[in-house]
């Protein structure tokens, strides 16, 4: 995404080994760079906060972000696309955009982006599902003579299965076509997230597979004499093209394919867009019915999560950790709301050390043997699995994360930063960073408590759309309220839940009760106690500034 929001497109490279969400749209989030961008997010959490409970102050054209070192943080977050049963309430609207190639397809596109102002909306171009070429067809290619406007020239299977994914709120991988070498680059981008996705081809209209996944069809018209202007400045200047190349390939082949495959698919448009991104009349219009599409698929997961499993046992899936004296103990420490922070800090450690520990036990194993020094056989046993990884739901979360390291030598680490919107009392998905292949590992979710449990439903919800398996998912909480264990448990029935203690009840701001306050304040300074040194109440201040100069 550039910095400036000219073109609207949000492109999250994640760091070596680690795949995350190509978000396109008005919101997003750029992760840019190298293996020093491990710096922690705690600091960041406080001004992200204050910035959405000044949201309604903020224009269109003044975006609430953070930036620190590699990261861009959007503050406007992906609310809830799954009911309190854990599954996909509402799937992505899909605007399926068709042209004439350099009609201005794209340009609509992203004006469409701008003026819809939602999070978290998808820019899918056709143009990356080109089909592999043949030493042939590559040699074709290089004289100009291979037809990049007919319809075999383009991957429909791959298309089609990719959007239907994305559609179904799916983590997808997306080829990345090169024009220069006319092949798709080694790397794919992953793309994760999408309320809205707006899919742009000159053959969009083409498949009536594509057709049937798209809820609004839209075709740009615009003059042949100027889509030829168009495409000798861009493949000239951006694609490395000479003059006569692209001349010839356009009466060749561009101008026939238009007349005889894209033209004809005008009719199956709900909405024609004369002179493109210019007509913001059209655009004002696609953009007002796409607002009461997207009103109608609201949904309000933790009012229903409020008022559900009354009275319900607790699920066979709940391992409360052995309240032995030590654990009673630490508890006792960490409840008192006169323990010093560092205090708070040391015994909370040692807990989470001893729920890693127990929680490591329900993962899969299996008996092998070993020779001793002696030169004895021991039967023993190991870990069954391919691989673990740690994910913590950022902020307080991540606090859990040394104990796992401790005792899972190499494991690897995955965020997910979820926050609270303090209008609509709803959880929303602001960052997450997943290892690559964590389809194929058991997965400790990590968060340091769970009250309702939309936030840890919401952080379930993720993993299984990245493909990991719902019974390879381990959710480890210092402590857990009855209200979310019922929720995690009732939307996702094969999740493990390991905690040291489940607390009864929630009062009428659904905080824990007798509950231990808020972790992530008390672990990191932030909650303004009078016992902690003026740095430490200074340093949220801090945070808050810089936000406030970001914007």
């Amino acid at each position: 995404m550039e910095d400036s929001r000219q073109t609207i497109l949000a492109d999250m490279s994640m760091l070596p080994g680690y795949t995350g969400a190509r978000i396109s749209g008005c919101w997003a989030l750029r992760t840019d760079g190298g293996g020093s961008g491990e710096d922690s997010l705690d600091r960041l959490l406080l001004a992200v906060s204050t910035s959405r409970r000044k949201s309604s102050t903020l224009g269109k054209t003044e975006p609430p972000l953070l930036r620190t070192g590699t990261r861009t943080i959007y503050t406007a977050g992906r609310p809830p696309w799954y009911n309190e049963h854990g599954a996909q309430f509402k799937e992505a609207f899909v605007i399926g955009l068709c042209g004439g190639s350099a009609s201005g397809k794209t340009t609509v596109a992203n004006k469409i982006i701008e003026a819809l102002d939602v999070p978290w909306v998808v820019l899918l171009s056709m143009v990356s599902f080109y089909k592999v070429l043949s030493p042939e067809e590559q040699a074709l290619a290089a004289r100009n003579d291979y037809n990049f406007d007919h319809p075999g020239a383009f991957d429909f299977e791959l298309l089609v299965t990719t959007l239907r994914k994305l559609k179904q709120g799916k983590s997808v991988k997306i080829p990345v076509y090169d024009f220069t070498t006319h092949g798709r680059q080694k790397d794919w981008k992953n793309v994760y997230g999408a309320s809205v996705i707006i899919f742009e081809g000159i053959l969009s209209f083409a498949d009536k597979e594509l057709l049937q996944l798209m809820d609004m069809k839209i075709f740009v018209d615009t003059d042949s004499d100027i889509r030829l202007v168009r495409r000798l400045r861009r493949d000239i200047t951006e694609r490395g093209r000479d003059i006569e190349g692209v001349i010839k390939q356009y009466n060749k082949f561009v101008k026939p394919a238009f007349e005889q495959y894209i033209e004809p698919t005008m009719r199956l448009a709900d909405i024609v867009v004369p002179r493109g991104g210019g007509n913001m009349v059209a655009i004002d219009l696609i953009v007002q019915h796409v607002h009461s599409q997207l009103e109608e698929r609201e949904i309000s997961v933790r009012a229903l999560l409020a008022t559900a499993h009354q009275s319900q046992p607790l699920p066979q899936t709940l391992s409360v950790l052995e309240s032995t004296p030590q654990v009673h103990g630490l508890h006792t420490i960490i409840r008192n709301k006169d323990t010093s922070r560092d205090e708070f800090i040391f015994y909370s450690e040692r807990l989470m050390r001893l729920l890693i520990e127990h929680a490591l036990s329900f993962l899969p194993s299996k008996a092998c043997f070993v020779q001793t020094l002696q030169g004895q056989e021991y039967e023993g046993r190991r870990f069954s699995g391919k691989g673990i990884t740690g994910v913590s739901v950022l902020r307080a979360g991540e606090t859990m994360e040394p104990a796992l390291r401790a005792v899972c030598k190499d494991v690897r680490i995955g965020k997910i930063l979820i926050q609270t919107n303090l209008d609509s009392g709803e959880p929303e998905l602001h960052y997450l960073r997943l290892p690559r292949d964590i389809s194929e590992d058991h997965v400790i979710l990590m968060d340091s408590t769970v009250f309702t449990g939309a936030a840890a439903m919401m952080a379930v919800r993720v993993l299984l759309d990245h493909d990991v398996q719902e019974d390879k998912v381990v959710l480890v909480s210092l402590l857990m309220a009855e209200l979310g264990v019922h929720s995690v448990a009732y939307a996702f029935p094969c999740v493990k839940i390991i905690t040291t203690a489940v607390d009864k009840s929630l009062d009428d701001l659904l905080h824990v009760i007798p509950g231990i306050g808020d972790f992530g304040d008390r672990y990191f300074g932030t909650d303004g106690s009078s016992s902690w040194s003026d740095e430490e109440q200074q340093e949220p201040h801090s945070c808050s500034s810089e936000m406030h100069h970001v914007l």
